[in-house]
């Protein structure tokens, strides 16, 4: 029974944050085309105001060996507004960007060896990898692959990402501040958890190489 009531709380809380859709971005054998397409030379190129910020270190992710569809759709729903950046300087950039564009700084940074934990991964909750089935919480791994590679179409990769861009990342999805996710399914997942267990997952990604 109470796993049902924590389900039940979870839909109403995505309920109230899910008016309008999650992402514009349709994942049409034509869309997958263009950006598996992109011209990395060129992303290179457009990537020199991105690279002060996305160091991979504090509550800024790296982009490095992400995947490719992952980061396209990211800049589009911070273009259109699906995802919000607090500070806005991403949808303020974003918005400057042709499609052409997001789809060449996305082969660019795909391309990149991505970064890497420093060991010692301990999936402390047991959710990373066999999930919970009390709360009817699904494995980490199914989503984001047994080493947090991450897994096409955009499902992002995770391994060696700062524990802090890690933990602010799943109390947004929790508190309902960023709302990009298909079919709400992070923001359901993340509801469910505590914030202490936000952190050992944080800290679990971060570590895998």
């Amino acid at each position: 029974m109470k796993a049902i009531l924590l389900v039940a709380t979870g839909m109403m809380f995505v309920a109230g944050v899910d008016a309008a859709p999650s992402t514009q971005v349709a994942w049409t054998p034509a869309t997958l085309d263009f950006v598996e397409k992109g011209d990395a030379g060129r992303g290179k190129a457009l990537s020199a105001p991105c690279a002060g910020c996305h160091d991979g270190t504090g509550t800024n992710p790296s982009l490095s060996g992400q995947l490719p569809t992952y980061l396209y759709r990211q800049l589009q729903d911070y273009k259109n507004g699906n995802r919000q950046d607090p500070t806005t300087i991403m949808n303020t950039m974003a918005s400057a960007l042709r499609d052409q564009d997001m789809a060449d700084l996305a082969a660019w940074y795909g391309q990149q060896a991505p970064m890497r934990g420093a060991g010692g991964a301990s999936d402390a909750t047991g959710i990373a990898g066999r999930g919970e089935g009390r709360r009817m919480e699904p494995p980490c791994s199914s989503c984001h692959g047994g080493a947090g590679q991450g897994e096409k179409v955009d499902t992002p990769r995770l391994a060696g990402q700062s524990a802090a861009y890690l933990e602010a990342t799943l109390l947004a999805y929790k508190s309902g501040q960023r709302a990009n996710d298909i079919y709400s399914r992070m923001r359901l997942i993340a509801v469910k958890l505590s914030d202490a267990e936000i952190r050992q997952l944080a800290d679990y990604y971060s570590r895998l190489k």
